[in-house]
Protein backbone atom coordinates (compact mmCIF):
# COMPACT_ATOMS: atom_id res chain seq x y z
CA UNK A 1 0.00 0.00 0.00
CA UNK A 2 1.49 3.64 -0.53
CA UNK A 3 3.00 5.18 2.08
CA UNK A 4 1.21 8.83 2.30
CA UNK A 5 -2.38 9.71 2.77
CA UNK A 6 -4.64 12.95 1.36
CA UNK A 7 -3.80 15.27 4.74
CA UNK A 8 -0.23 15.04 4.05
CA UNK A 9 -0.44 15.91 0.67
CA UNK A 10 -2.10 19.26 1.28
CA UNK A 11 -0.24 19.55 4.62
CA UNK A 12 3.09 19.31 4.06
CA UNK A 13 5.43 22.47 4.67
CA UNK A 14 7.60 23.62 1.21
CA UNK A 15 10.60 22.14 0.78
CA UNK A 16 14.39 23.64 3.01
CA UNK A 17 15.91 23.24 -0.17
CA UNK A 18 16.64 24.41 -3.52
CA UNK A 19 17.73 22.20 -6.31
CA UNK A 20 17.40 22.34 -10.45
CA UNK A 21 18.05 20.14 -13.24
CA UNK A 22 20.47 19.14 -15.92
CA UNK A 23 19.37 17.36 -19.27
CA UNK A 24 20.54 14.32 -20.85
CA UNK A 25 19.40 13.96 -24.33
CA UNK A 26 17.79 11.06 -25.47
CA UNK A 27 18.87 10.74 -29.35
CA UNK A 28 17.80 8.30 -32.27
CA UNK A 29 20.72 7.46 -34.14
CA UNK A 30 19.43 6.78 -36.80
CA UNK A 31 17.71 9.31 -37.87
CA UNK A 32 20.15 11.54 -35.73
CA UNK A 33 17.37 13.40 -33.90
CA UNK A 34 17.22 14.24 -30.32
CA UNK A 35 14.22 12.06 -29.65
CA UNK A 36 14.06 13.01 -25.52
CA UNK A 37 16.11 14.95 -22.64
CA UNK A 38 16.25 12.84 -19.26
CA UNK A 39 15.76 15.42 -16.56
CA UNK A 40 18.26 14.71 -13.90
CA UNK A 41 18.48 16.50 -10.58
CA UNK A 42 21.24 18.89 -9.45
CA UNK A 43 22.19 21.51 -6.93
CA UNK A 44 21.20 25.11 -7.24
CA UNK A 45 25.14 25.56 -8.71
CA UNK A 46 24.94 22.12 -10.46
CA UNK A 47 26.28 19.93 -7.42
CA UNK A 48 25.59 16.30 -7.58
CA UNK A 49 22.50 14.56 -7.23
CA UNK A 50 23.43 13.12 -4.12
CA UNK A 51 23.33 16.50 -3.04
CA UNK A 52 20.24 17.14 -3.08
CA UNK A 53 18.53 13.28 -2.90
CA UNK A 54 20.62 12.60 0.52
CA UNK A 55 17.93 15.42 2.28
CA UNK A 56 14.97 13.46 1.05
CA UNK A 57 13.63 11.53 3.72
CA UNK A 58 9.94 10.19 4.77
CA UNK A 59 9.08 13.29 5.80
CA UNK A 60 9.50 15.26 2.70
CA UNK A 61 9.15 12.60 -0.55
CA UNK A 62 5.84 13.83 -1.41
CA UNK A 63 6.74 17.61 -1.46
CA UNK A 64 10.27 16.83 -3.15
CA UNK A 65 8.70 14.66 -5.75
CA UNK A 66 5.58 17.06 -6.62
CA UNK A 67 8.72 19.96 -6.33
CA UNK A 68 11.05 18.08 -9.13
CA UNK A 69 8.23 17.67 -11.38
CA UNK A 70 7.17 21.07 -11.67
CA UNK A 71 10.65 22.18 -11.27
CA UNK A 72 11.66 20.38 -14.35
CA UNK A 73 8.50 21.22 -16.42
CA UNK A 74 9.56 24.95 -15.89
CA UNK A 75 12.73 24.62 -16.91
CA UNK A 76 12.02 22.73 -20.20
CA UNK A 77 9.34 25.22 -21.05
CA UNK A 78 11.93 28.39 -20.41
CA UNK A 79 14.76 26.50 -22.48
CA UNK A 80 12.42 25.99 -25.75
CA UNK A 81 12.42 22.17 -25.42
CA UNK A 82 10.91 20.88 -28.11
CA UNK A 83 12.16 17.32 -28.06
CA UNK A 84 10.00 14.82 -25.07
CA UNK A 85 10.78 15.76 -21.60
CA UNK A 86 11.67 12.39 -19.40
CA UNK A 87 10.89 12.89 -15.35
CA UNK A 88 11.95 10.50 -12.71
CA UNK A 89 9.13 9.98 -9.97
CA UNK A 90 8.85 8.11 -7.13
CA UNK A 91 6.49 5.59 -6.81
CA UNK A 92 6.16 5.07 -2.96
CA UNK A 93 5.46 9.09 -2.64
CA UNK A 94 2.06 8.60 -4.50
CA UNK A 95 -1.10 7.94 -2.83
CA UNK A 96 -3.60 8.05 -5.34
CA UNK A 97 -2.56 8.43 -8.88
CA UNK A 98 -5.58 10.92 -9.63
CA UNK A 99 -5.23 13.30 -7.05
CA UNK A 100 -1.30 13.42 -6.85
CA UNK A 101 -0.66 14.33 -10.89
CA UNK A 102 -2.72 17.35 -10.14
CA UNK A 103 0.05 19.73 -9.83
CA UNK A 104 2.06 18.15 -12.94
CA UNK A 105 -1.02 19.32 -14.90
CA UNK A 106 -1.12 22.47 -13.55
CA UNK A 107 2.38 22.66 -14.23
CA UNK A 108 2.40 21.90 -17.54
CA UNK A 109 -0.97 24.48 -18.33
CA UNK A 110 1.53 27.08 -16.43
CA UNK A 111 4.48 26.44 -19.08
CA UNK A 112 2.60 25.72 -21.44
CA UNK A 113 4.05 22.53 -21.78
CA UNK A 114 2.26 19.94 -23.83
CA UNK A 115 1.35 16.70 -21.35
CA UNK A 116 1.91 14.67 -24.35
CA UNK A 117 5.56 15.18 -24.79
CA UNK A 118 6.09 14.15 -20.91
CA UNK A 119 7.61 10.93 -20.24
CA UNK A 120 6.79 9.94 -16.67
CA UNK A 121 9.77 7.07 -15.85
CA UNK A 122 10.32 5.32 -12.76
CA UNK A 123 13.32 6.72 -10.85
CA UNK A 124 16.43 4.61 -11.11
CA UNK A 125 17.32 2.47 -8.08
CA UNK A 126 13.82 3.53 -6.67
CA UNK A 127 13.08 0.08 -5.13
CA UNK A 128 9.15 -0.82 -5.68
CA UNK A 129 7.56 -2.07 -2.58
CA UNK A 130 4.38 -3.05 -4.91
CA UNK A 131 4.75 -4.17 -8.93
CA UNK A 132 0.63 -4.40 -9.23
CA UNK A 133 0.59 -0.21 -7.52
CA UNK A 134 2.96 0.85 -9.81
CA UNK A 135 1.31 -0.58 -12.48
CA UNK A 136 -1.87 1.34 -11.56
CA UNK A 137 0.24 4.42 -11.55
CA UNK A 138 1.58 4.24 -14.67
CA UNK A 139 -1.67 2.66 -16.05
CA UNK A 140 -3.32 6.23 -15.15
CA UNK A 141 -0.63 8.13 -16.21
CA UNK A 142 -1.01 6.71 -19.67
CA UNK A 143 -4.41 7.15 -19.29
CA UNK A 144 -4.32 10.81 -18.70
CA UNK A 145 -2.10 11.30 -21.56
CA UNK A 146 1.79 10.98 -20.83
CA UNK A 147 4.02 8.41 -22.28
CA UNK A 148 5.12 5.89 -19.56
CA UNK A 149 8.95 4.34 -19.41
CA UNK A 150 9.82 1.70 -16.80
CA UNK A 151 14.09 2.35 -15.93
CA UNK A 152 16.70 -0.08 -15.35
CA UNK A 153 14.66 -3.08 -17.09
CA UNK A 154 16.93 -5.64 -15.93
CA UNK A 155 18.06 -4.96 -12.51
CA UNK A 156 15.57 -6.57 -10.42
CA UNK A 157 12.88 -3.89 -9.86
CA UNK A 158 11.00 -3.27 -12.43
CA UNK A 159 11.27 -6.69 -14.28
CA UNK A 160 8.85 -9.30 -16.10
CA UNK A 161 6.21 -9.64 -13.28
CA UNK A 162 5.64 -6.01 -13.59
CA UNK A 163 5.80 -5.94 -17.45
CA UNK A 164 3.01 -9.02 -16.94
CA UNK A 165 0.84 -6.52 -15.19
CA UNK A 166 1.21 -3.26 -17.89
CA UNK A 167 3.03 -2.61 -20.53
CA UNK A 168 4.45 0.95 -20.50
CA UNK A 169 5.39 3.06 -23.99
CA UNK A 170 8.76 2.54 -23.18
CA UNK A 171 11.62 0.41 -21.15
CA UNK A 172 15.09 1.53 -20.86
CA UNK A 173 17.74 -1.24 -20.50
CA UNK A 174 20.01 -1.37 -17.66
CA UNK A 175 23.22 0.45 -17.73
CA UNK A 176 24.81 -3.45 -16.70
CA UNK A 177 23.90 -4.87 -19.88
CA UNK A 178 24.99 -2.56 -22.08
CA UNK A 179 28.65 -2.20 -20.09
CA UNK A 180 31.49 -3.97 -22.64
CA UNK A 181 28.20 -5.42 -24.60
CA UNK A 182 30.20 -6.58 -27.99
CA UNK A 183 32.60 -8.03 -25.83
CA UNK A 184 29.89 -10.68 -24.69
CA UNK A 185 27.46 -12.93 -26.16
CA UNK A 186 25.34 -13.32 -22.88
CA UNK A 187 24.33 -9.33 -22.83
CA UNK A 188 23.79 -9.70 -26.82
CA UNK A 189 21.77 -12.60 -26.62
CA UNK A 190 19.62 -11.02 -23.50
CA UNK A 191 19.13 -7.77 -24.68
CA UNK A 192 18.08 -9.56 -28.40
CA UNK A 193 15.66 -11.61 -26.20
CA UNK A 194 14.22 -8.55 -24.63
CA UNK A 195 13.96 -6.68 -27.88
CA UNK A 196 11.77 -9.34 -29.92
CA UNK A 197 9.85 -9.43 -26.60
CA UNK A 198 9.36 -5.70 -26.02
CA UNK A 199 8.38 -5.62 -30.05
CA UNK A 200 5.64 -8.06 -29.70
CA UNK A 201 4.57 -5.77 -26.65
CA UNK A 202 4.07 -2.96 -28.68
CA UNK A 203 6.89 -1.02 -26.34
CA UNK A 204 9.70 1.15 -27.41
CA UNK A 205 13.17 0.05 -26.50
CA UNK A 206 16.23 2.47 -24.98
CA UNK A 207 19.35 1.54 -24.57
CA UNK A 208 20.77 3.60 -21.68
CA UNK A 209 24.30 4.03 -20.37
CA UNK A 210 26.27 4.07 -23.29
CA UNK A 211 29.76 5.20 -23.16
CA UNK A 212 31.77 3.65 -25.84
CA UNK A 213 31.79 3.52 -30.12
CA UNK A 214 31.95 0.04 -29.81
CA UNK A 215 29.28 -0.40 -27.46
CA UNK A 216 27.25 2.04 -29.81
CA UNK A 217 28.39 0.04 -32.89
CA UNK A 218 27.22 -3.57 -31.22
CA UNK A 219 23.51 -1.89 -30.34
CA UNK A 220 22.94 -0.28 -33.63
CA UNK A 221 24.25 -4.01 -35.40
CA UNK A 222 21.50 -5.27 -33.23
CA UNK A 223 18.59 -2.78 -34.32
CA UNK A 224 18.95 -0.83 -31.37
CA UNK A 225 18.28 3.02 -32.42
CA UNK A 226 17.30 5.22 -29.58
CA UNK A 227 20.13 5.52 -27.44
CA UNK A 228 21.77 8.04 -23.91
CA UNK A 229 24.80 7.68 -22.86
CA UNK A 230 28.39 10.19 -22.28
CA UNK A 231 29.45 8.81 -25.59
CA UNK A 232 27.42 11.13 -27.50
CA UNK A 233 26.27 13.65 -24.28
CA UNK A 234 27.01 13.94 -20.30
CA UNK A 235 24.29 16.16 -18.56
CA UNK A 236 23.99 19.57 -19.38
CA UNK A 237 23.17 21.62 -17.00
CA UNK A 238 19.79 23.95 -17.51
CA UNK A 239 20.32 23.61 -20.98
CA UNK A 240 19.22 21.24 -23.86
CA UNK A 241 21.05 19.71 -26.69
CA UNK A 242 20.36 20.42 -30.02
CA UNK A 243 21.38 17.97 -33.16
CA UNK A 244 24.06 20.03 -34.11
CA UNK A 245 25.40 19.36 -30.49
CA UNK A 246 25.75 15.86 -30.65
CA UNK A 247 28.96 14.29 -31.89
CA UNK A 248 27.14 11.83 -34.48
CA UNK A 249 29.42 9.06 -34.66
CA UNK A 250 29.86 7.30 -38.41
CA UNK A 251 30.33 4.00 -39.34
CA UNK A 252 34.15 3.72 -39.73
CA UNK A 253 34.92 4.75 -36.06
CA UNK A 254 34.29 7.58 -33.35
Amino acid sequence: MPPLSCSQCRDNEPLDFQFSYAFQPILNVANREVFAHEALVRGEQGESAYSVLSRVNDENRYQFDQSCRVKAIQIASQLGMGSKLSINFLPNAIYKPELCIRTTLEAAKTFDFPIDQIIFETVEGEEVEDGKWLAEILREYKRIGFTTAIDDFGAGFAGLNLLADYQPDIIKLDMDLIRNVHESRSRQAIIKGVERMVEELGIVMIAEGVETYEEYRCLSDLGISLMQGYYFSKPLFEAKASEADIPWPDCAGS
